[in-house]
This record gives structure tokens, sequence and C-alpha cells, in this order.
């Protein structure tokens, strides 16, 4: 009888730990980055009026501090990345990251909320405005700084947190739920860009700043209620130290022939792959056995970790090094999705009234391309791929390779889209004289924009959505998080490269007196021929995708070790 009761309760609780996780779970996890997403997307376009309306700045001084605090906002995932894969976890990575975006925005209401936080207002008399002094400046920048690494917490491991919970479950669901979270993100984007931006505009810092910090209070709840009911894996290993291993042993080893037989390979107890790939064979060497007896301890292990290592980390390098290629299609991509300033002025500069007078700001324009990525994953996933298994009898699955081209392929007809509307603007200000009027409004209703926008939200959606899903399918689960912080990398790197080529673009056609293609005056720049080039750009980079699939090995070979379910 004691016998059966103990069977009993290892039963009862074996059944719990298998409770865990599961689609129960997944609510809590996207209402958390849907909710982050509101007051992220509505404080980068208002932040510039809030610093140059309460702090006094310049705008080369206001447009410096925003784009230092977007460049570390794109930098920390890969930080993040690193601390939830090898030390944290996702789950107290992604808790942390809510506390501090929670902290972060309610500063930021606390300098509009507190008068001494911020410079005095401008004497109405003289003109005059007192600059920010020291500890109001940082003050600020700690909130930003709050901010960003919320962000670098809570982007890289919101999906890959998801996934976990659902780790028995088929690619379909899978691919449904990259879907649904991308949509719900979306959904949160495009609130902040409408709702939030209005409630700023009409109430005031004060209300805008503390609705903000309350939607993040509400994101922090979301996540830390359902605690008891997630899987939670803890990492074991140090990624980057052993990437670092994986390459000194190959320096050491380069000299070793490669062995005949299996057995010439260290592989780690229990482990699951015992010989490396022939892709990048070169690092094979890391894993070498040169002599069992002062290679090996008792325990099986690697007594000199920098000189000899396992196949299984040797496989993971590999895994990072293998996609680099199909990584770095996606920043022209980024680069294209990151033109956000012009579409502004292009708006600005037509006519934006609608239906009974209301006139959509030119800010929120945006908007419509996250509303695309709503509807077009309600579209693909309850009547495009339904339809086309119906019609072909079986279930039909788009791959990853295939809708990332598309997306790439999309964002080409949106460019061309872009540079054409701007072409015929451009003519209408031409006709109506209003060339030398930079703030002129031509007769041309801003709905002719729309169409550039949809494109470009199937575009951003097929494309962002595949490189989620590939960097899962093809990394191991002790890179999951690493490998979905590459797409913030993109983007960082994105900026960087379309400002640079931004400025080269207006140096080199500035000549001889002209105005450039990027004028500060759109109706004598030629913006739709710097389109016209990004077109280009975007042409060029979709043959470069194909190459890198055709030549690209699948790493789904490489199994997970050192990564295990566990309470943490």
């Amino acid at each position: 009888m004691a016998s059966e009761k103990i069977m009993e309760k290892g039963i009862s609780q074996n059944s719990s730990r298998r409770r865990k996780g599961g689609f129960i779970t997944l609510p809590f996890i996207i209402a958390n980055e849907a909710l982050e997403k509101v007051p992220s997307y509505a404080l980068v376009p208002s932040m510039m009026l809030y610093l140059k309306s309460n702090y006094h700045m310049t705008i080369a001084a206001g447009h410096n501090l925003i784009n230092l605090w977007q460049a570390v906002s794109n930098f920390a995932p890969i930080i993040g990345a690193f601390f939830a894969d090898s030390y944290m976890g996702r789950f107290l990575t992604i808790g942390l990251g809510s506390v501090s975006s929670f902290l972060g925005v309610t500063v930021l209401w606390l300098t509009a909320l507190i008068p001494q936080a911020r410079p005095p207002p401008c004497d109405q008399l003289t003109q005059s405005c007192k600059t920010a002094t020291a500890g109001q400046l940082g003050i600020i920048v700690c909130a930003l700084f709050f901010k960003s690494m919320g962000a670098g917490g809570i982007r890289p491991c919101s999906m890959p947190f998801g996934v976990d919970q659902l780790s028995n479950h088929s690619e379909k669901t899978l691919e449904s739920y990259f879907s649904w979270y991308y949509a719900a993100a979306s959904l949160g984007g495009s609130l902040g860009l409408t709702v939030v931006i209005y409630i700023l505009t009409i109430y005031g810092w004060k209300v805008g700043y503390g609705v903000c910090a309350s939607l993040m209070f509400l994101a922090t709840v979301a996540f830390y209620i359902a605690s008891p009911l997630y899987v939670k894996r803890k990492a074991t290993t140090s990624l980057f130290t052993g990437f670092a291993q994986v390459l000194a042993a190959s320096y050491k080893n380069r000299d070793l022939p490669f062995p005949s037989q299996k057995s010439g390979y260290q592989y780690g107890k229990g482990s699951e792959i015992t010989v490396p790939s022939d892709k990048l064979r070169f690092l094979n060497k890391a894993c070498i056995i040169r002599n069992p007896e002062q290679d090996i301890g008792p325990d099986g292990l690697a007594l000199d970790p920098w000189r000899l290592c396992t196949v299984q980390k040797v496989e993971e390098l590999k895994a990072l090094f293998k996609v680099i290629p199909i990584w770095s299609t996606g920043i022209v991509m980024a680069i294209v999705g990151s033109q956000h300033s012009f579409p502004v002025l292009q708006a600005s500069s037509m006519n934006r009234h609608l239906f009974g007078g209301f006139q959509i700001p030119a800010a929120s324009l945006t908007v419509f391309v996250y509303c695309t990525v709503v509807v077009w994953v309600v579209l693909y996933e309850r009547v495009i791929i339904p339809l086309a298994s119906k019609v072909m009898g079986k279930q039909v699955y788009i791959s990853v390779m295939l809708r990332m081209g598309a997306g790439l392929f999309l964002s080409i007809i949106a460019m061309g889209l872009t540079a054409m509307v701007e072409n015929a603007r451009l003519s209408k200000a031409i006709k109506e004289g209003q060339v030398k009027n930079p703030t002129a409004m031509v007769n041309m209703s801003v709905m002719w924009l729309l169409p550039q926008y949809v494109v470009m939200g199937v575009a951003e959606s097929l494309s962002t959505l595949g490189q989620f899903e590939f960097y899962h399918r093809e990394f191991p689960k002790t890179m999951s998080s690493i490998g979905n912080s590459l797409f913030f990398l993109s983007l960082a790197v994105a900026h960087i490269l379309s400002s640079t080529l931004f400025n080269i673009v207006n140096e080199s056609t500035s000549r001889d007196g002209k105005p450039s293609w990027v004028a500060d005056n759109i109706n004598e720049a030629r913006f739709d021929n710097y389109y016209w080039l990004l077109a280009g750009l975007s042409a060029i980079n979709l043959f470069y995708y194909i190459f890198c699939c055709r030549s690209y090995g699948s790493t789904s070979d490489v199994v997970d070790e050192g990564y295990v379910s566990s309470e943490e």
C-alpha cells in the first residue's frame, strides 16, 4: 500500500510537471510583448518634441540623443540574449527586462510631473531659455537607458520563451504562433502610434506618459502572474566562452590529421551527436582527441576545454557562421523599412483630410503598415493556407525560405511604388508653382500613399516572421535567444548604413549648386530617385539572397545539450 501511494504521488507530480507550458501560457507572454510595444512605438516619434519643448534642446542635440537611444535599444538585445542563453535563462531575463522598462517609463513620467526635473519654461519677454543642468539631463538619460535595457531583455527572449512552452508541437503550430505573436506586437505598435500619440497631443505629457507607465506596469504584471504555469529552461553553459574555446582549440589543433574513426572525436558523455558535420570542416579540429589519457578526465570531460571541445560546441559555432550570409540579406530589407522620416514629410505636403473633415496626422500614417501585418496574418492563417490545402487535397506549408524571398521581392515593389507616387507628387508641386515653398500642400490625396504602406506591411510580415522562424529552426535551443537577437542586430546595422547611404547621396548629388536628391525642401529634392536607388539595391539583394539559399546547408542535425528544463 505504501509503495502504491508513493507511485501515485510520483505520477501526480509528473503529471503536474507535464501540465506546465502549453497554449494557456501564450496569452501572458504575448500580452507582455504587445503591451511593451505600445509605449515603445509612442515614445519615439514624440520624443523630439518633448526634448525641444521641455528641455530646450536644439534639433541637432535632440536628434543625436534619440539616435543614441535607438542604437542602444537595438544593440541591447544582443546583451540580453547572451545573459539569457548563458547565465540567467529567458524567464528571469524577460522579467527583469519588464521591470527595467517600467522603471524607465516611470522616470520619464516623473520628469513631466516634477518641475524641478527639467529646465524652467522660457522667458516670454526676453525669449531666453535656460538649458538643462547635468542632473536634469542625467535623469532623462537614465530613463531612456532603463527603457533600452528593458527592451534588450524582452525582445530577444519573448518569442523563444513562447516556443519553450510549445516544445512538443508541430511546425504548423509554431508557424501559427510566430504569426499571431507578430500580429499582436504590430497591433500594440499601432495603438502606440494612434491612441497614445492622440492622448499625448490632446491631454499633454503628464497624462500621456502616465498612460505609458500604466501600460508597462500591466505588461510586467501580465508576465509574472503566470509564473507557476511556465516551462522555465535554465542555461548551463556560456555560449560565447564556448565559441572562443572552439576557435582557440581549432587553431591549436590545426596540424592534426582528421581521425578515420568516430571514436577520434570528443562528444561528451550521453551526447546524441558524435561526429561533426563536413561543413566548415576546419573547425572540426577543435574536437579531435590527441591522447585520451592526457586530454580526457575520469568524468569524460575535457581537461583543457581551450584545447579540446565537444562536437556539440563545434556545431553550435557552425550554426552561427552558416546563417550569417542569409542574416545579412535582411539588412537591406531593414534599411528599406527604416525610411520613416521622408514619408512623414511627404504626407505633410499632401491633402490629409478624410471623412467628415478629419485630418489624419502625418506621423500616424505608418500605422497602415502595422494594420496590414495584422490583417495579413489573419488572411494567411484563416483563408490562404486553408483554401490552398483544400485545393491541393493536403496540408500546405509554405517554406521559410520562400516566404523570406517573397518579402524581399515585395520590398522592391514597395520602393517602386514610393518612387512613382513621389514623382507624381513632385510633378503636381511643379505644376502648381510650389517648388520654392517647402511647406506647401499640393492638391493630391494622401491616400495615394496607402498602396506602398500595404505592400510594405505584407513584405515585412513575410520577411520578419520568416527570419524569426528561420533562426528558431536552424539554431539549437541553447542559442534561441541569440538567434532571435540577430534580427535586432540587423536593425542596428541598418540604421547605421541607412544614415551613411543618406549622407553619401546628399554629398554626391548636391554638386554645382544644385539641390541634392534628399534636400530639406522636398519640392526641390528628388526623393523619387533616392527610392529608385533603394529599389535597385533591394533587387540586387534579392539575387544575393537566392545565391545564399542555394549554397545554404541545414543545421537541423544540431541537437540540444546543456540546456535543460528546470525551475529557476
